[in-house]
């Protein structure tokens, strides 16, 4: 479980998904107290609920190396240790990102040939389609080997999440000409074209990833948070804006009135509950983050990327795509 707002989000969303998902079980790991609470909210559900009561929880503020040798009973651990047996098919956590990120890596370890992991996203784009972003901060240190792998696994996970047969794939950079970027950009960027299953497009800058232009944009874990959180914060504040430009005057009262239909549409698009759940590549089973401030919609929509990934087998594939290039490569 985990979060900032407390165990009862994810109450909601379990309840909700066990109603729409009826070949869905779940596994609840936690203290006594919320236990006893799920067992009371979800009796109806009792043959497809189990549940791990835990003695200790990984907090916000721990270290990640201290949470993995200190914090072995947690339910952070708990859940991972379950999907590593094969007992459950995939963990989500909306706890501490850098103990999740750590504890993941030392428990399921990574596919053979991956470097590292890499947390991503999928994120609206002008066409009505969505993007999916990569590395978003599993881990700021990389080299042009890291950039490749996410690349490959950014393809794979859309051919398999999406139903893309050959996703464009492209590398972010301060300017789309072979002469800008980096030394390790520059070879990233010789790397990724070199490689025959990689449907690779060049360069993009910041502002072509909503432009659906791509289906994957790949850079390292420092620059591709920044944007993520830099998207999220002008999202927010357009939303705001709008909502204050449509009370300060009676025009402009009577005027959104007749838009409100415009205006639900595009608060539902632009809605960052529905895009909640970012998975960890690269790992040998699926594995994701929940937003720690996530409501009871949004953590439903992460269980559900972790359904989807899970029934896709996506880390198999990768694994299997891994096999077929990165050995060669």
């Amino acid at each position: 479980m985990g979060g900032d707002r407390g165990p009862h989000v994810f109450l909601s969303a379990t309840h909700k998904i066990l109603s729409n998902f009826d070949a869905v079980a779940v596994i609840i790991c936690g203290d006594q107290t919320s236990i006893t609470s799920f067992k009371s909210s979800l009796a109806v559900y009792a043959n497809r609920v189990t549940y791990e009561i835990c003695a200790q929880i990984v907090e916000m503020t721990d270290n990640p190396a201290m949470a993995i040798r200190q914090k072995k009973c947690s339910s952070m651990r708990k859940a991972l240790d379950l999907t590593q047996q094969d007992i459950a098919n995939a963990c989500v956590s909306a706890g501490n990102t850098g103990a999740l990120i750590a504890m993941a890596y030392y428990v399921l370890k990574t596919i053979p040939g991956i470097s590292r992991p890499a947390l991503c996203t999928l994120l609206p784009t002008q066409n009505r389609k969505k993007v999916l972003l990569l590395d978003l901060g599993a881990s700021i240190n990389y080299n042009a080997e890291n950039l490749f792998q996410y690349a490959l696994m950014g393809s794979v996970f859309m051919q398999q999440t999406q139903g893309i047969a050959s996703p464009a794939v492209a590398l972010l950079n301060v300017g789309e000409e072979d002469t800008k970027g980096n030394s390790l950009v520059k070879h990233a960027n010789s790397l990724i074209k070199e490689c025959g299953a990689i449907n690779y497009v060049g360069y993009v800058e910041g502002d072509d990833i909503f432009a659906g232009e791509t289906d994957v944009v790949v850079t390292d874990g420092f620059t591709g948070n920044v944007a993520l959180k830099a998207s999220e914060g002008i999202a927010k504040f357009l939303v705001e804006e709008i909502k204050t430009l449509t009370k300060e005057t009676l025009i402009a009262r009577i005027l959104s009135k007749l838009a409100l239909p415009l205006i639900k549409s595009l608060f539902q698009r632009m809605n960052p509950d529905q895009y909640n759940g970012a998975s960890l590549l690269g790992l040998q089973s699926t594995v994701i983050k929940s937003h720690g401030n996530a409501s009871t919609e949004a953590c439903y929509y992460a269980i559900v990327q972790a359904i989807n990934e899970a029934q896709q087998a996506v880390p198999d594939k990768i694994k299997t795509k891994i096999e077929q290039e990165l050995m060669e490569h």
